[in-house]
């Protein structure tokens, strides 16, 4: 309901449709649960709080990092923390390349950010050693994962399910050696 109020106002999603975006943003962001680690999650371009916000209310006990360079964005979330209640998640107004927390994470999330490679080189200093790289897509980025895989760390492929929606959804993972 927060998302489909605000999105009238600062436009945060293309989809419009309440059952659309439950489908879309809520059920697709969730459909990543299994593939998860315990510790703190990084959202990089989180956007409207997507995945971060459903992960954080699934999982309370995980901590939630959201990070956006737009302004009415993080202003979003932090509206939708608060008013959830949501005192897992913090929400970070960065570039990821230029964000510097003093910390690494134990896990780094992206949701359709970028392309693979642009998203490892420019925030794999935010990922620590041990940690998982996840990359949410849409269809299977062939070409990126060819380009991508070139002397890293094994990029593992999951075709994932969501429940209602017809459309191909995947996850790219890996685990960061050392």
């Amino acid at each position: 309901a927060l998302l489909e109020k605000w999105n009238q106002v600062y436009n945060l999603t293309a989809v419009r449709d309440p059952q659309q975006m439950v489908l879309r943003h809520i059920l697709d962001s969730l459909a990543v649960l299994p593939y998860l680690t315990s510790g703190c999650l990084l959202d990089v371009g989180s956007g409207a709080g997507l995945p971060g916000i459903p992960l954080a209310i699934a999982r309370p006990t995980l901590a939630v990092t959201l990070l956006d360079s737009n302004a009415k964005k993080i202003r979003f979330v932090r509206q939708v923390a608060a008013e959830l209640g949501l005192s897992n998640v913090e929400a970070v107004q960065a570039r990821m390349q230029e964000y510097q927390p003093g910390r690494a994470f134990d896990m780094v999330i992206s949701r359709a950010v970028a392309s693979l490679d642009e998203l490892y080189r420019q925030s794999q200093h935010l990922l620590a050693p041990g940690g998982r790289m996840l990359f949410m897509k849409g269809a299977l980025p062939e070409a990126e994962i060819t380009t991508f895989a070139a002397g890293r760390e094994t990029l593992h492929c999951e075709r994932l399910q969501v429940p209602g929606l017809d459309a191909e959804r995947h996850l790219l993972w890996l685990d960061k050696q050392g």
